[in-house]
């Protein structure tokens, strides 16, 4: 019976993790409809960031040493500003199911960087053709078709963020951050949302903000950003993370795409051209093999 219901709760943090994650690419792209990206974003994270603190700080987690926020900024910049930043930016000229089929690709950049910074490790030669195949798909999606073509500015913003990310999520491992992980990402949202909403006015979005023309959908989508994207979806992540094995658990990065792509076409109009859906399968293969890969080897000189 307590493997019985333990099994359930893995099923459901599974469903969550791969419907909402999934899902926030078409919230990002209601949000910015009459909201700035930068700012949307900042909003966002600063108050998500103040209630997992609160939670952190009422489950008696210690107070974060200097070399600990310094971490949490560090990882704040990489996955929130430029990376999550920068797919609310592209999302304003590229399709949300194509931006979540362009990040799909954060577990490829991951292997890369990690082979490449020193101590890192050798991939597994699965995952050396991964890498190949996610190359392909990335180069088949951006290059310019009849029926037109990504936005260059957009594309390479989306790049930028899948590396940033894939950055923060190799540094993670290397900077110091609190034990307990729901303080330690709710420092990482803070510092990264405050960044967001600083460069939102250095760029005048402030200015651009008109209360009579921010829509309720807008609104809504902020707010599920907040409690779903963010504080659930984490949340149920983080749980998998020490309950099941991080194969299991970065299954997101090849899913979520897909229900992303669904979403685009039910709810926004987003119709995937028959190259895009052959470049995004390329792509998910991609990730699909390394996350399935056999476990990395220390490099040798």
């Amino acid at each position: 019976m307590k493997f019985r219901a333990h099994t359930l709760r893995i099923i459901l943090a599974l469903v969550a993790v791969y419907v909402i994650w999934g899902s926030t690419y078409l919230a990002i792209r209601f949000a910015i409809d009459s909201l700035p990206p930068f700012t949307m974003a900042g909003l966002r994270f600063v108050a998500a960031g103040l209630f997992m603190f609160t939670v952190g700080k009422l489950s008696s987690a210690p107070m974060p040493t200097r070399s600990e926020w310094q971490g949490a900024a560090l990882i704040g910049v990489l996955m929130l500003v430029c990376g999550n930043g920068a797919v609310c930016w592209a999302e304003k000229t590229v399709p949300s199911g194509l931006a979540s089929l362009m990040v799909a690709t954060v577990p490829l950049w991951a292997v890369v960087l990690s082979t490449l910074l020193p101590g890192g490790t050798r991939p597994a030669p699965r995952a050396i053709v991964g890498i190949l195949c996610g190359l392909v798909g990335v180069f088949v999606l951006v290059q310019p078709q009849k029926s037109g073509s990504i936005d260059p500015a957009g594309a390479a913003a989306l790049l930028l963020a899948s590396v940033s990310w894939a950055a923060g999520s190799v540094f993670s491992k290397r900077v110091k951050l609190p034990s307990s992980p729901v303080l330690s990402t709710a420092m990482q949202m803070l510092c990264g949302g405050s960044l967001l909403l600083l460069l939102g006015s250095l760029r005048g979005e402030w200015s651009q903000i008109d209360p009579q023309a921010v829509t309720l959908k807008s609104i809504l989508s902020v707010g599920y950003l907040m409690l779903f994207g963010s504080v659930i979806g984490f949340t149920a992540f983080v749980w998998l993370l020490r309950n099941t094995t991080a194969i299991v658990a970065t299954s997101y990065a090849y899913v979520n795409p897909l229900v992303a792509v669904l979403l685009g076409w039910a709810y926004n109009g987003e119709t995937p051209s028959s190259r895009t859906f052959v470049a995004g399968l390329m792509v998910i293969f991609a990730v699909a093999l390394i996350t399935t890969a056999g476990p990395p080897k220390a490099k040798t000189a």
